[in-house]
């Protein structure tokens, strides 16, 4: 996907994400996170985008921490949230191509890396927000849900960091039914290593539309909502150890 596809994307989430919180209120439980509300939500979300914004519109070079969430709530939150969003989004659209600036996962450029990492954070607490109304979350578009299934699997699980791992080799396929996007994850006793492929035997697999492996894989809905075969337990592995956490 393109950097001005992933702006797009982030811009349309950005809104949605307020539109849906607002229709909640502040009080409403969120669904997919456990233990927070909508104003919770809120001031994560927009702490990380002021925190991202500071690195393509300053151009820092190294890490820096986030400022800290506000304690504003209601409307003033709201409109906090939506001048957060706009300034991310603006800043990412001014940006230069050649734009230096610290980043902490592998990308074509810095430019592209925000514009992906802040379209994918968004649209999952978009589908937060969402899920505190009695429709719960929205569909996600096949091609960015495809685009960030590929980001989880090869991106943040290919670092040491990830938990994702088994005593012994194993390998867990995930299949987008609709996109016909195939990636194969490696798992042992070391960092998962993913491969956007079908070769070899797999142990399990995952499949289902674009949209659905996207929200499930990010825990934000059951694993019931896929197709698995082969040996469930390392569906199992994959959701009690593959969270990301905000640090």
């Amino acid at each position: 996907m393109s950097i001005d596809t992933h702006i797009d994307a982030l811009d349309a989430a950005g809104k949605a994400l307020v539109e849906a919180a607002a229709a909640a209120g502040p009080d409403a439980e969120v669904a997919t996170c456990p233990g927070w509300r909508v104003r919770d939500l809120l001031r994560h979300t927009t702490m990380v985008h002021r925190w991202a914004t500071a690195f393509v519109a300053e151009g820092l070079t190294s890490y820096r921490p986030d400022g800290g969430e506000t304690d504003l709530d209601g409307e003033a939150l709201l409109a906090y949230v939506r001048e957060g969003h706009a300034r991310l989004v603006g800043s990412l659209r001014e940006a230069p191509a050649d734009l230096e600036c610290w980043t902490f996962l592998p990308a074509p450029s810095p430019l592209a890396f925000w514009a992906r990492r802040q379209a994918h954070e968004t649209t999952v607490h978009r589908a937060d927000a969402e899920s505190a109304l009695a429709a719960g979350p929205g569909q996600v578009d096949p091609a960015l849900a495809a685009d960030g299934v590929d980001e989880l699997l090869r991106a943040f699980h290919g670092r040491d960091r990830s938990r994702v791992r088994s005593e012994r080799p194993r390998v867990l396929r995930v299949r987008a039914t609709d996109t016909g996007d195939v990636w194969t994850v490696r798992l042992s006793p070391e960092a998962p290593r993913t491969t956007r492929d079908a070769e070899g035997a797999a142990d399990c697999e995952l499949s289902g539309p674009a949209g659905l492996l996207y929200l499930t894989l990010w825990n934000r809905l059951p694993q019931d909502a896929l197709t698995v075969t082969g040996d469930a337990s390392l569906a199992r592995l994959w959701r009690e150890n593959s969270a990301v956490a905000w640090s």
